[in-house]
């Protein structure tokens, strides 16, 4: 979709619907219009230079517009995203989250989306409108935000940490030809990303975990995924992540 002023007068929130085979990957890309990146099945990853963010169907990530990012998908993904003109936002979107999609939220979405783009003249569009972005401002914020390291070395080891989270190699085993040491990486991760390496590899087993469980597969299979050996060791690294255990999660779906 081609974005630009023009767009803004009079068709504020624009809705696109696209259906993704898995591994599509939209490249890094920037627009001065905010997204709202949301699938109504399937998984996302979401990055920007700073973060990376999984939307599961509960969820959805803000981009406020400006802001480069890419999208993966992981597996089939029908993706419901909206588009919101720049200028006026609420200052409480002006930061990338992920964000709880409340039933309220997620009609809405698919609701406008159906729509194709909201006219400011329609009275209703413009109530719409304005319950959109209240709805947006309030969400809660959920923790599936991965911090990305700046250091080219550290972001070159956390790409290929996403690329396999599962992978059973140990880290050192993994640093080799990095050109970094180990010492250096968990130096650069600690200090760049405020987790220590160990930490951040365990939140992306966690972030592989839901992409394994929103696609459907049994607890014991999603945690084979994430590089957990034990299922009874991965539910409670799951549980002390989410708060809730992965087979309660699936059922939140």
């Amino acid at each position: 979709m081609r974005q630009n002023a023009r767009d803004v007068d009079g068709f504020p929130v624009r809705g696109l619907a696209v259906t993704y085979r898995d591994r599509a990957r939209l490249d890094r890309h920037t627009h001065p219009w905010a997204q709202l990146v949301y699938a109504a099945s399937g998984t996302m990853r979401v990055s920007t230079p700073d973060a990376a963010w999984l939307a599961p169907p509960t969820r959805a990530i803000w981009v406020p517009g400006g802001v480069p990012h890419e999208i993966e998908m992981r597996g089939t993904v029908a993706m419901r995203t909206l588009y919101l003109a720049p200028g006026g936002a609420d200052p409480r979107l002006s930061d990338c989250r992920a964000i709880e999609v409340a039933p309220l939220l997620r009609e809405l979405i698919l609701h406008v989306v159906k729509l194709g783009m909201l006219d400011t003249d329609a009275p209703a569009h413009a109530r719409l409108e304005a319950l959109l972005l209240d709805l947006l401002a309030d969400a809660a914020t959920v923790p599936f935000e991965l911090p990305l390291p700046a250091d080219p070395r550290a972001r070159a080891f956390a790409d290929r940490l996403l690329a396999d989270p599962g992978a059973e190699a140990s880290l050192a085993d993994l640093a080799r030809g990095s050109g970094a040491s180990l010492r250096t990486l968990q130096r650069l991760f600690l200090t760049q990303t405020a987790l220590s390496l160990e930490a951040w590899r365990g939140r992306a087993r966690m972030q592989q975990a839901v992409v394994s469980l929103s696609n459907g597969a049994p607890v014991t299979e999603a945690a084979l995924d994430a590089g957990y050996q034990s299922p009874s060791a991965f539910i409670a690294a799951f549980k002390r992540a989410f708060g809730v255990t992965p087979a309660r999660w699936r059922g939140s779906l």
